[in-house]
């Protein structure tokens, strides 16, 4: 064990944990996609973002044209594509006497075909808006791009050349990368389409965001983060079953905790392995789940057992934030200390409690399988504790739901979250569903993260007819809307919600909205 330090950043990192992560790096599967046809984008009030592509002609159609100074083109593949772009571009008339200045903008969605990137006003740094301006002195030329984009459509524009000559493209294609092998996949039958076309997008979703680790998103953040990797795994296992992803992504986190033996919210993994200095309490509560969850899926007793003291370790920190009556603590002071869900104004004491027993119910599993008497002796007690403190001090008789924080809020991730945590029984659960379904409090879920668990707590209140209404009215109308892959946030009665102020920078194939694919598969919902 090693500790270093990254600016102010001091982590340990473990480098038995590192070589056994990169051991299980594997090849990247790599297919060339080519366009499919020519677009343009138009305004259209009806559209989400306002934005649509319309398709004005068959790809073969580049073959007759060329383009010069001040026009441009915008090509479709037809579908979201992650990886490397490659153009063969040729002059037309003249031999070139200047060079060929070119601007590329990849998009997953209309609107970053539509919309001008200078405008762009929002939190998040608009480097991870994909665009590239460069020149090219020599041609005929063969453009590979090296750096790895996420898109569906490709604008091409000619910003300058000189009057004497003209250039075309004789071939435009991605070599995409995943490292989900799709000959894993099992068909499944379903005279539904909607549950079809679901299942569909969930699964590009998964892939696309499959690379040398479950990535949160392959636009922006391209990051390994633990919220996102649970919901991934638990995905992977009834799809592409690669199991060697997911151990290896839980030796990264595992590899580098703080100086407490915290995991991080999240690692990043090139140059080298550093985790991020964002620390969650729902998420470091969450890696015990994730193994569980692994442990589940593979019966590899020894990873169980190499991991659980890291595992056990979150659940101890975690405990450091509940008060002498068993209760996690709110924090007032503006702090980024949960995550939850993207809701501006959501109070998380109530849902970080719920968490943290769902969480020790998991590392409760770990510990019988490991024989760990003692740890599951107190995680059997403590679990007993905080069920009873959720009742006695955020359970609302009068309101007939939890509450949470000094406001005593009463929000859907706080009834979803107690339900998971089976604070009640299931009857009584039900019936908190029940009245969350009917009374419906304002303070709702806004990303797909937040509808996972959702249709998770329908489920285990056995109402799945219902989760498959909810499932397809919520993911059914991202659909309808356009997505080839699921989004980051998507709140059907705001279209135009982003967590960073911009709807240019959100994340429109992202990993955490992949689990109906989970759901449909697992629960045989089709």
């Amino acid at each position: 064990m090693e500790i270093q330090k990254k600016e102010n950043h001091f982590y340990m990192t473990n480098h038995a944990f590192v070589m056994k992560a990169e051991g299980l790096k594997k090849k990247l599967i790599v297919k060339k996609e080519e366009p499919t046809g020519l677009v343009t984008v138009q305004t259209d009030p009806n559209a989400v973002h306002g934005w649509k592509c319309k398709k004005v002609a068959d790809i073969d159609s580049l073959d007759d044209k060329a383009y010069g100074k001040g026009e441009s083109l915008i090509v479709d593949f037809g579908d979201h594509q992650v990886g490397y772009l490659v153009m063969k571009i040729r002059p037309v008339g003249s031999p070139p006497d200047a060079p060929l200045h070119l601007r590329l903008t990849f998009g997953e969605m209309p609107i970053e075909m539509g919309e001008d990137f200078a405008t762009y006003d929002g939190w998040v740094s608009s480097s991870w808006l994909q665009q590239e301006t460069m020149h090219i002195d020599v041609l005929p030329h063969v453009l590979q791009m090296p750096r790895r984009y996420s898109f569906r459509y490709l604008k091409i524009e000619v910003l300058d050349a000189s009057p004497k000559y003209a250039v075309a493209f004789d071939e435009i294609y991605c070599e995409t990368v995943t490292s989900a092998d799709t000959r894993k996949l099992s068909p499944i039958t379903t005279a539904d389409p909607l549950l079809a076309e679901m299942d569909r997008i969930s699964i590009k979703t998964l892939q696309d965001c499959m690379q040398d680790i479950f990535e949160d998103g392959p636009k922006r953040d391209r990051r390994l983060w633990l919220g996102d990797l649970r919901l991934q795994a638990l995905a992977n296992y009834e799809t592409f079953k690669n199991y060697d992803l997911v151990k290896r992504c839980l030796y990264l986190f595992a590899a580098v905790t703080d100086e407490n033996g915290q995991v991080s919210s999240n690692v990043f993994v090139a140059p080298n392995l550093i985790p991020d200095d964002t620390y969650l309490f729902d998420y470091s509560s969450f890696f015990p789940v994730t193994l569980y969850d692994y442990f589940v899926a593979t019966e590899d007793l020894e990873t169980a057992k190499e991991l659980w003291p890291t595992a056990y370790r979150q659940i101890e920190l975690a405990l450091e934030r509940v008060n002498e009556n068993h209760l996690v603590m709110d924090d007032t002071s503006g702090a980024w200390w949960a995550f939850i869900d993207w809701h501006k104004d959501l109070n998380k004491q109530a849902a970080a409690h719920a968490i943290l027993i769902y969480a020790m119910k998991r590392a409760l599993g770990l510990a019988r399988a490991v024989d760990d008497e003692k740890r599951a002796a107190f995680l059997d007690n403590k679990i007993k504790q905080m069920k009873k403190a959720a009742v006695e001090y955020l359970w609302d008789e009068k309101q007939q739901f939890f509450v949470s924080g000094a406001e005593r809020q009463v929000s859907w991730a706080s009834q979803v979250w107690m339900v998971l945590a089976e604070v009640f029984d299931i009857e009584k659960s039900s019936q908190l569903i029940d009245m969350l379904l009917t009374e419906r409090p304002a303070i709702g879920p806004v990303t797909p993260y937040m509808y996972h668990h959702l249709i998770d707590a329908l489920i285990m209140v056995d109402e799945r007819d219902v989760a498959r209404q909810v499932m397809k009215e919520y993911w059914g109308e991202m659909i309808e809307d356009g997505a080839d892959t699921f989004w980051e946030a998507y709140d059907p009665k705001n279209k135009n919600f982003s967590p960073y102020g911009n709807s240019l920078i959100n994340s429109y194939c992202h990993a955490w909205s992949c689990t109906p694919t989970y759901f449909i598969r697992k629960y045989k919902m089709y």
